[in-house]
């Protein structure tokens, strides 16, 4: 498969979810190159080349990012400070393995059905993102606290909110991975069967 149309249908999968109301989040894709022959050969050099997580330095196969900020309006109501109304930027991007060369086409064929498998599960992280954001507007729009009339302890308030909300949203990610890992899970799998040429 041409890398043109690959990469058709990565941002396909990547922007199929509906349109929200009020923002989208902006979706990016970013690629690094591996290179091979075979299917292991492939599978090494995302262990070589892959991105980086954390301050373990680990390399992973893909990688989902986001950077959130805020436009936030507080309002004085009385000796109240309330949160009327809180507009995000969310921009996830996507890290993933492009096959740089050519390949033979059995082992191009295998790689695609992979890239593709591993495309649709970068976005499910992306999800858990969108949702984690959705889930901040919910629990925090409308927020009032009493005595408040600087709009100073609210955000002590909104801080200890969005920081469970953080925590969910590692955890779900966490999950979902432990998940597809598994024996027999669906990323496992996929990696099984570009490692066996299928």
């Amino acid at each position: 498969m041409k890398t043109a149309v690959l990469t058709y249908l990565l941002l396909a999968i990547l922007l199929a979810s509906p349109a929200q109301a009020g923002w989208e989040p902006v979706e990016k894709v970013e690629t690094y190159a591996v290179s091979g022959q075979t299917g292991p050969q492939l599978h090494a050099s995302m262990g070589e080349r892959g991105p980086t997580i954390g301050k373990s330095r680990v390399r992973a196969m893909a990688y989902t990012n986001f950077k959130l900020t805020w436009v936030r309006d507080y309002q004085r109501q009385g000796n109240a400070c309330v949160l009327v109304s809180a507009r995000p930027k969310l921009i996830i991007t996507y890290t993933l393995p492009q096959i740089s060369g050519p390949a033979p086409a059995a082992v191009q064929k295998s790689w695609d059905v992979f890239a593709a498998g591993l495309a649709a599960h970068e976005k499910v992280h992306g999800d858990i993102i969108v949702d984690m954001v959705r889930k901040i507007e919910t629990a925090t729009i409308g927020l009032s606290v009493p005595g408040d009339p600087g709009c100073k302890k609210i955000r002590t308030e909104m801080t200890s909110r969005l920081a469970e909300l953080s925590q969910a949203q590692r955890q779900a990610s966490r999950d979902f991975d432990r998940i597809e890992f598994a024996p027999r899970g669906n990323l496992q799998r996929l990696i099984v069967a570009l490692l066996m040429g299928q």
